[in-house]
């Protein structure tokens, strides 16, 4: 087991992971709201929108409109991510600081997310990456289902750690994995992590969980001990997969930062204002968000450290 890292990278994804899954459609200007208040608690890394056909993700459509009009912090990544040629272009001309694009590892998941072949994802992968560097915009890859596919089952590590390769040939700067239907295990994600690694000790693995079935955290802890340092999470514990029957929601922000914070890990975040951020989204979206921490409140440890 590794040393537990000092600090983690956190990156959230709610503004387009979560935002996605809802069927009421939030506007720009409500979008644009819950985005700065993300960065005005700390997040350095937002996921801010989908390039997407709007057809496909009503809840998206205002990609260009939201990049528009975001008040773009100083040290602040709003990235994008997208699913082929014309969305990479188009994230381009929008301004996103970062490109993602993504592909699943098994065939079936690939055909009913982005009704494309694995192998043909590779190869937008290629023009897509080729678009980034054209415009000198960092790119990442994402592979979902890493860990289990709800129509095909285990998916073998093998498999995730050759396309990982076949991703960072192509140009990947980052990698990241998605538990995309909630189906992985703490020892499953401890191993795979400790292989990517073993073989591409160059370039860096980002984990992204869903909370389906109340394994977020302790995935998490798994990662951290493999000495992973960058995590997806979503504020208020919003998402789910449109693709993928009973995947609920990510893992919540909050909830991730205040095991982080109390485990002595930093993440540069104001815990205090990201549960505003949460609480934000409960009105703007008028339901009930999953997240833990802001129901409960902040742990009395947290609350004795504060000056």
């Amino acid at each position: 087991m590794n040393e537990l890292p000092a600090s983690v990278k956190v990156k959230e994804v709610g503004p387009r992971d979560g935002l996605q899954a809802e069927e009421a459609i939030l506007s720009t200007e409500d979008k644009l709201r819950l985005i700065d208040c993300l960065a005005e608690a700390g997040l350095r890394e937002i996921e801010a929108s989908s390039f997407v056909h709007p057809k496909a993700i009503p809840p998206l459509a205002d990609a260009e409109d939201v990049f528009a009009g975001l008040e773009r912090r100083p040290g602040v990544i709003y990235s994008a991510i997208v699913p082929n040629e014309k969305g990479a272009d188009r994230a381009v001309e929008a301004g996103a600081n970062e490109i993602q694009v993504f592909l699943a590892a098994t065939e079936s998941y690939n055909q009913n997310n982005v009704r494309m072949s694995v192998e043909d994802s590779l190869e937008q992968s290629a023009r897509i990456a080729e678009i980034a560097r054209g415009a000198d915009t960092p790119s990442v890859a994402v592979l979902s289902v890493a860990f289990g596919c709800p129509y095909e089952g285990p998916v073998a590590q093998e498999r995730v750690l050759e396309l990982s390769g076949r991703l960072i040939e192509l140009g990947a700067e980052e990698i990241t994995y998605g538990d995309t239907t909630g189906m992985a295990y703490p020892t499953q994600v401890r191993e795979l992590s400790e292989a990517y690694r073993e073989r591409y000790p160059e370039i860096p693995l980002r984990m992204h969980f869903h909370n389906t079935r109340g394994m977020g955290l302790a995935n998490v802890l798994a990662a951290l001990e493999a000495g992973i340092d960058r995590i997806d999470a979503s504020v208020g514990g919003l998402g789910g997969s449109p693709y993928a029957a009973g995947a609920t929601g990510n893992i919540s922000t909050e909830d991730l930062v205040h095991m982080l914070h109390e485990m002595g890990i930093e993440t540069g975040v104001d815990l205090e204002a990201l549960i505003g951020c949460a609480q934000l989204l409960e009105e703007l979206l008028e339901h009930e968000l999953p997240g833990q921490v802001m129901k409960a409140g902040i742990c009395g440890h947290l609350m004795e450290a504060k000056p």
